[in-house]
Protein backbone atom coordinates (compact mmCIF):
# COMPACT_ATOMS: atom_id res chain seq x y z
CA UNK A 1 0.00 0.00 0.00
CA UNK A 2 1.29 3.44 -0.90
CA UNK A 3 1.68 5.98 1.83
CA UNK A 4 0.38 9.40 1.02
CA UNK A 5 2.43 12.53 1.57
CA UNK A 6 1.30 14.68 4.49
CA UNK A 7 1.46 18.43 4.01
CA UNK A 8 0.84 19.22 7.67
CA UNK A 9 3.61 20.78 9.71
CA UNK A 10 5.34 18.51 12.18
CA UNK A 11 6.72 19.25 15.61
CA UNK A 12 10.50 19.34 15.19
CA UNK A 13 12.44 17.84 18.09
CA UNK A 14 12.35 19.54 21.46
CA UNK A 15 11.12 22.78 19.88
CA UNK A 16 7.54 23.52 19.00
CA UNK A 17 8.72 24.82 15.62
CA UNK A 18 11.29 24.05 12.95
CA UNK A 19 14.48 25.97 13.64
CA UNK A 20 15.85 25.80 10.09
CA UNK A 21 14.52 25.37 6.60
CA UNK A 22 11.70 26.98 4.64
CA UNK A 23 9.20 26.72 7.51
CA UNK A 24 11.51 28.30 10.09
CA UNK A 25 9.96 31.31 11.82
CA UNK A 26 10.68 34.76 10.43
CA UNK A 27 10.90 38.03 12.33
CA UNK A 28 8.47 40.85 11.60
CA UNK A 29 8.28 44.38 12.97
CA UNK A 30 5.12 46.43 13.57
CA UNK A 31 4.89 50.12 14.39
CA UNK A 32 1.97 50.55 16.81
CA UNK A 33 1.82 54.33 16.52
CA UNK A 34 -1.77 55.50 15.84
CA UNK A 35 -3.05 51.90 15.63
CA UNK A 36 -6.23 50.75 17.37
CA UNK A 37 -5.30 48.16 20.01
CA UNK A 38 -7.89 45.51 19.11
CA UNK A 39 -7.26 45.63 15.38
CA UNK A 40 -3.51 45.55 15.93
CA UNK A 41 -3.80 42.63 18.37
CA UNK A 42 -5.88 40.54 15.97
CA UNK A 43 -3.32 41.11 13.23
CA UNK A 44 -0.43 40.16 15.54
CA UNK A 45 -2.24 37.10 16.92
CA UNK A 46 -2.75 35.81 13.38
CA UNK A 47 1.00 36.05 12.72
CA UNK A 48 2.29 34.50 15.96
CA UNK A 49 -0.19 31.62 15.66
CA UNK A 50 0.78 31.09 12.01
CA UNK A 51 -2.62 31.48 10.33
CA UNK A 52 -1.10 33.68 7.64
CA UNK A 53 0.95 30.75 6.30
CA UNK A 54 -0.15 27.97 4.01
CA UNK A 55 1.51 25.43 6.32
CA UNK A 56 -0.74 26.31 9.28
CA UNK A 57 -1.46 23.36 11.54
CA UNK A 58 -3.49 23.87 14.69
CA UNK A 59 -1.41 21.60 16.94
CA UNK A 60 2.04 22.79 15.81
CA UNK A 61 3.67 26.19 16.28
CA UNK A 62 4.01 27.48 12.72
CA UNK A 63 3.94 31.16 13.70
CA UNK A 64 6.54 33.88 13.35
CA UNK A 65 8.16 36.31 15.77
CA UNK A 66 6.66 39.81 15.99
CA UNK A 67 8.37 42.92 17.35
CA UNK A 68 6.03 45.78 18.28
CA UNK A 69 7.52 49.25 18.72
CA UNK A 70 5.88 52.48 19.91
CA UNK A 71 3.49 50.63 22.21
CA UNK A 72 3.04 53.82 24.20
CA UNK A 73 1.40 55.54 21.19
CA UNK A 74 -1.51 53.14 20.62
CA UNK A 75 -5.11 54.33 20.28
CA UNK A 76 -8.25 53.15 22.04
CA UNK A 77 -11.61 54.08 20.57
CA UNK A 78 -14.39 55.99 22.29
CA UNK A 79 -13.92 56.46 26.05
CA UNK A 80 -12.03 53.22 26.75
CA UNK A 81 -9.07 55.11 28.23
CA UNK A 82 -11.18 55.73 31.35
CA UNK A 83 -13.76 52.92 31.22
CA UNK A 84 -11.61 49.88 30.33
CA UNK A 85 -10.33 48.26 33.53
CA UNK A 86 -7.49 45.75 33.78
CA UNK A 87 -7.94 43.46 36.79
CA UNK A 88 -5.33 41.29 38.50
CA UNK A 89 -6.25 39.03 41.38
CA UNK A 90 -3.59 37.51 43.63
CA UNK A 91 -5.89 34.88 45.13
CA UNK A 92 -5.79 36.39 48.60
CA UNK A 93 -8.48 38.34 50.39
CA UNK A 94 -8.56 41.93 49.10
CA UNK A 95 -5.93 40.97 46.52
CA UNK A 96 -7.76 42.56 43.60
CA UNK A 97 -5.80 45.26 41.78
CA UNK A 98 -7.58 47.37 39.20
CA UNK A 99 -6.10 49.83 36.69
CA UNK A 100 -7.77 51.82 33.97
CA UNK A 101 -6.28 51.81 30.49
CA UNK A 102 -4.88 55.30 31.05
CA UNK A 103 -3.08 54.17 34.23
CA UNK A 104 -1.82 51.08 32.40
CA UNK A 105 -0.46 53.26 29.60
CA UNK A 106 1.50 55.31 32.15
CA UNK A 107 2.66 52.27 34.13
CA UNK A 108 3.30 49.53 31.54
CA UNK A 109 2.29 50.36 27.93
CA UNK A 110 3.67 47.04 26.67
CA UNK A 111 1.14 45.19 28.81
CA UNK A 112 -1.83 46.67 26.90
CA UNK A 113 -0.79 45.04 23.64
CA UNK A 114 0.43 41.76 25.14
CA UNK A 115 -2.84 41.28 27.06
CA UNK A 116 -4.88 42.04 23.97
CA UNK A 117 -2.93 39.49 21.91
CA UNK A 118 -3.23 36.89 24.67
CA UNK A 119 -6.98 37.43 24.68
CA UNK A 120 -7.10 36.56 20.97
CA UNK A 121 -5.34 33.20 21.29
CA UNK A 122 -6.83 29.96 22.46
CA UNK A 123 -5.78 29.19 26.01
CA UNK A 124 -3.46 26.18 25.86
CA UNK A 125 0.15 25.27 26.50
CA UNK A 126 0.87 25.81 22.81
CA UNK A 127 -0.65 29.31 22.95
CA UNK A 128 1.46 30.14 26.01
CA UNK A 129 4.50 29.15 23.98
CA UNK A 130 3.34 31.16 20.96
CA UNK A 131 2.79 34.35 22.97
CA UNK A 132 6.47 34.25 23.92
CA UNK A 133 7.19 35.08 20.28
CA UNK A 134 5.71 38.54 20.84
CA UNK A 135 8.24 41.24 21.78
CA UNK A 136 6.69 44.59 22.73
CA UNK A 137 8.63 47.82 23.36
CA UNK A 138 7.37 51.26 24.39
CA UNK A 139 9.86 53.26 22.31
CA UNK A 140 11.33 52.94 18.85
CA UNK A 141 14.44 51.06 19.95
CA UNK A 142 14.57 47.26 20.21
CA UNK A 143 17.42 44.76 20.74
CA UNK A 144 16.44 42.48 17.82
CA UNK A 145 18.20 44.27 14.97
CA UNK A 146 20.41 41.23 14.30
CA UNK A 147 17.35 39.17 13.31
CA UNK A 148 16.72 41.56 10.38
CA UNK A 149 12.98 41.99 10.97
CA UNK A 150 10.77 42.59 7.96
CA UNK A 151 7.52 44.55 7.76
CA UNK A 152 4.42 42.40 8.15
CA UNK A 153 3.24 40.52 5.06
CA UNK A 154 0.25 41.99 3.24
CA UNK A 155 -1.83 38.94 4.08
CA UNK A 156 -1.74 39.95 7.74
CA UNK A 157 -1.82 43.76 7.63
CA UNK A 158 -4.66 46.17 8.16
CA UNK A 159 -5.00 49.90 7.71
CA UNK A 160 -4.30 52.32 10.53
CA UNK A 161 -6.82 54.74 12.00
CA UNK A 162 -5.39 57.61 10.02
CA UNK A 163 -5.66 55.69 6.74
CA UNK A 164 -9.37 55.02 7.29
CA UNK A 165 -11.88 55.04 4.47
CA UNK A 166 -12.57 58.34 2.80
CA UNK A 167 -16.11 59.47 3.45
CA UNK A 168 -17.89 61.16 0.62
CA UNK A 169 -20.65 63.68 1.16
CA UNK A 170 -24.06 62.63 -0.08
CA UNK A 171 -25.99 65.10 -2.20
Amino acid sequence: MLQQKSYLAKKAGAHFFETQGPNAPKWYIVDAQDQVVGRLASMIAKVIIGKHKTTFTSNVDTGDFVIVINADKVVLTRNKWDNKVYRDYSGYISGLKQRTAREMLNHAPEEIISRAVWGMTNKSSLARHQVKKLKVYAGTEHPHASQNPLPLPLSATRRSVLDGPKKTAKK
